[in-house]
């Protein structure tokens, strides 16, 4: 895809996104990914010498190899969001197969699903893409539902079926969070020991989260704030959702802020809500990727490429897409994998 077609898409926020320069949180500041990101920042930390193969592993596969940004392709809706409902849209992702083979054709870094998926197809694609073993799930079979992330196999077993990474999911705000970060925690300290890499999925999740007609889920200070939970807890990587609006501490009442947080280290523009999420991941020396978000349909290109480019100018490291890859047919999902590289291999397209 070229510049101008990114152009095309972006649409009437194409200036207020191609051409914005932040005054918030210097770009001067932020870790950039780059092709010597693992020797520039990883190198060191006390990551092992297999925790850095690994990494180098994740950024040299796919069409971003050697850029030092990330193209994953996660698929755990099946245990997340059922899997009649996931994969309704397109049955043949009820075979993990094609869930490798999309995310291989689509020129993705990694392949991030559950236990089953990639035990499945282990000794056929584990030397031909890098897997993450997503550890961890929310179930909806239990009635009511509830919503808990529940360890569904051992670190120890990613490693034997092949791993690269493992992901985990961590519910901050939630009754539970406590279990799950001293749980997630003691799995990414033997992950790490194994030579693998982490990444961590920075969900908030409680009900009080919504107020007024607003949700703040995905508020900028909260969601900034779960990321720094999580780069404590030695995640290497971060998954977190576009950041829709801020405020959210102010508007519930809890927690501790500075005016700061909201005249002077950001602003209304996207850019700078997600450089805000970028500088909470230790001024990018732990990646930021953006997830994808849900399938609408038909604005999901348009909807991908704004993503990519809000990420890619705030100072984070690429985007982790599913739904809208895999619930279309095979050549459509790859198409949209291309175009989100795209954005990270133009050139034109550079930190805000």
């Amino acid at each position: 895809m070229s510049y101008d077609n990114i152009v095309s898409l972006l649409g009437s926020e194409a200036e207020s996104l191609l051409q914005y320069e932040s005054k918030t949180i210097s770009k001067d500041l932020i870790h950039a990914p780059g092709p010597d990101f693992v020797d520039r920042v990883f190198s060191q930390s006390n990551r092992n010498p297999q925790v850095l193969r690994s990494l180098q592993q994740l950024f040299n596969t796919g069409r971003l190899a050697g850029t030092g940004y990330l193209s994953i392709l996660p698929v755990d809706q099946g245990i997340e969001h059922t899997a009649g409902a996931s994969f309704a849209p397109n049955p043949i992702y009820f075979d993990p197969e094609n869930i490798i083979r999309l995310a291989i054709e689509g020129g993705c870094n990694a392949v991030a699903t559950t236990f089953g998926n990639l035990a499945m197809m282990s000794r056929k694609y584990a030397h031909r893409i890098p897997f993450v073993v997503k550890i961890n799930h929310n179930e909806l079979m239990t009635y009511p539902n509830k919503f808990d992330q529940i360890m569904f196999g051992s670190v120890d077993e990613a490693w034997n079926l092949g791993a690269t990474a493992v992901g985990a999911t961590i519910y901050f705000g939630s009754e539970e969070s406590s279990r799950q970060i001293i749980e997630v925690a003691e799995a990414f300290e033997r992950a790490h020991q194994l030579g693998m890499a982490t990444i961590l999925w920075c969900y908030t999740r409680n009900n009080a989260f919504k107020k007024d007609g607003v949700d703040y889920h995905v508020a900028a200070d909260l969601t900034a704030q779960a990321n720094h939970l999580g780069v404590t807890i030695q995640a290497d990587i971060i998954k977190q959702k576009l950041p829709e609006n801020n405020g959210g501490f102010k508007a519930i009442g809890f927690g501790k802020t500075h005016e700061k947080m909201y005249s002077q280290l950001s602003s209304d523009n996207p850019i700078d809500l997600a450089r805000y999420q970028v500088a909470n991941c230790y001024m990018g020396r732990a990646g930021l990727i953006n997830s994808g978000g849900e399938s609408k349909g038909e604005s999901d290109l348009a909807d991908a490429v704004r993503t990519a480019v809000i990420n890619k100018r705030a100072g984070g490291m690429g985007l982790i897409s599913g739904r809208k890859a895999f619930q279309k047919d095979m050549k459509v999902g790859v198409e949209l994998l291309n175009a989100i590289q795209d954005v990270y291999l133009a050139n034109d397209i550079t930190l805000a």
